[in-house]
């Protein structure tokens, strides 16, 4: 304005970003969706469901402001959409072909969907200037034996350091590893442990993980309606003994199919060090049947028919017999009570644990840098396609 250019606006209140705003627009949307006759997951507070005069369900999946509706019939999905115009400002992007940065391919004859983020990996790519890098075939090679003591040593270092978008491209990597990556989830529990304080060979890993990307920008996760493994949730985990330089700590890697590809999977560090290695696999199962019970019910609460009880496979026969063993001799009686939580579901039949192959164990790549051969069976385990 003419006269007032160095006048400033005094901000009275915030119009975006207060605190509570996401609390306020959540309890009004909840509060439509339950008027409008749906229900509220108890498994997960952004999924709400409706049974239809059919049997069948209509589905509504919340992300803040994104929302994702699926149904058999059509007509109710328009109904849907209609009510939800009225009461709110929304835009129809009609059918489903990309959310929350993941591109969504559907084959409705082949009964096949496929999940990828190309395009994001490829921003990702371009952001940190790694468009144009030389590829290699897997995420983390084995010589990256990663430690606090690669950490800067000295000042001219970690300034040099203080540069490099370390944290920035780390987060970047997550959130594809989080949505359709599982095959770099390793590679990322490994890299992100020295977030505080990064080296130069930190760097360096991060870089190997984006090249990896680079040559792999179209996976995603293939689901095949008639796929061998069938309908049912099929665990499998695995650990890593004391994988961990600094705390010799274990790690613990789960990974969870449906309809042949994966659907949950999780690589982190263990909270305590394990004596050993039945007591690493152990407590990694432990994990692995508290994830296995929420999927199931979740499932069921969706209206998807599952076998009696959940199935994880692990590779390890000793920590299978100590979830059947309620016997605490020397060996096993300092573990901590928490984890046996998985002898109760075992003996009351909610959960199964199998033994499996190590070589047909998909979550060792989550726990550990494979060679390529065995790692591409461990991709094509997990329905992992290109």
């Amino acid at each position: 304005m003419e006269g007032k250019e160095d006048h400033v606006c005094r901000l009275i209140k915030s119009l975006y970003g207060l605190k509570q705003s996401p609390r306020q627009w959540y309890k009004r949307f909840d509060t439509f969706m339950i008027g409008f006759g749906h229900s509220i997951s108890s498994y997960d507070n952004c999924v709400y469901m409706k049974q239809l005069h059919d049997g069948s369900f209509i589905y509504l999946l919340l992300y803040v402001d994104d929302m994702l509706i699926a149904a058999r019939d059509m007509l109710e999905i328009s109904n849907l959409k209609k009510q939800l115009s009225k009461e709110f400002e929304m835009k129809d992007l009609g059918a489903a072909k990309k959310i929350l940065g993941m591109e969504i391919q559907r084959d409705r004859k082949a009964g096949k969907l496929f999940l990828t983020q190309k395009a994001y990996v490829e921003k990702v790519l371009e952001r940190f200037g790694m468009q144009n890098a030389k590829a290699v075939s897997t995420p983390l090679a084995s010589h990256f034996r990663l430690s606090t003591t690669m950490s800067p040593q000295s000042e001219e270092e970690e300034k040099q350091m203080s540069q490099t978008p370390y944290s920035s491209a780390v987060g970047s990597i997550m959130y594809a590893m989080v949505c359709t990556r599982p095959d770099i989830a390793h590679a990322v529990s490994t890299v992100s442990r020295y977030m505080a304080y990064p080296g130069k060979t930190h760097w360096q890993a991060v870089k190997w993980i984006l090249r990896y990307l680079r040559g792999s920008t179209g996976m995603g996760l293939l689901f095949d309606r008639r796929s061998k493994m069938g309908s049912s949730i099929l665990g499998f985990v695995d650990s890593d003994y004391a994988g961990d330089l600094d705390g010799r700590r274990s790690l613990t890697g789960y990974v969870f199919t449906l309809s042949g590809s994966a659907v949950s999977w999780r690589a982190i560090l263990q909270s305590t060090v394990a004596l050993s290695t039945t007591e690493a696999e152990y407590m990694a199962a432990t994990e692995a049947v508290k994830e296995a019970i929420w999927l199931n019910g979740l499932i069921l609460e969706l209206g998807m028919k599952q076998e009696a009880g959940s199935v994880v496979y692990c590779d390890s026969q000793s920590a299978i017999h100590l979830t059947k063993n309620q016997m605490h001799h020397e060996r096993t009686k300092h573990i901590d009570i928490r984890y046996h939580f998985l002898r109760e579901k075992v003996a009351e039949g909610s959960v199964t644990v199998r033994k499996i192959a190590t070589t047909e164990n998909p979550a060792d790549m989550l726990t550990k840098s494979l060679p390529l051969d065995k790692f591409r069976h461990c991709l094509n385990l997990i329905g992992a396609r290109v």
